[in-house]
């Protein structure tokens, strides 16, 4: 069953007052990092910013959608992330589910 893992997140201020330099050595180190995920059934679904004229929209700024084989492999990217130093750098949000389908869903919706 897949697994799933949608990040928010905003550049905060310890990022801003980074010189130039230095956040693209970061990027580049997290890019490096990132090139073996797929050997491990890691997907990225979607990268990007997010569109802040929808109804309801978030206030972060970007957004990261991913798919798993299985929990080891979403904790982790987790723990990759964690460990990289993202979360000194950006305002981050997680959330991860199992795949269920709509009837599924909308039965966890009457039970909540």
């Amino acid at each position: 069953m897949p697994h799933y893992l949608v990040e928010l997140y905003t550049p905060n201020a310890a990022w801003t007052a980074l010189p130039a330099a230095q956040r693209q050595q970061f990027l580049d180190a997290i890019g490096a990092a990132m090139g073996g995920l797929s050997s491990h059934g890691i997907d990225v679904l979607a990268l990007g910013p997010t569109d802040p004229g929808i109804d309801h929209a978030s206030a972060h700024r970007f957004l990261g959608i991913w798919r798993f084989p299985d929990t080891q492999a979403r904790d982790a990217l987790l723990a990759g992330i964690h460990a990289s130093g993202w979360y000194t750098y950006f305002d981050h949000i997680n959330a991860a589910s199992d795949e269920d389908g709509f009837a599924t869903h909308l039965q966890q919706l009457a039970a909540a």
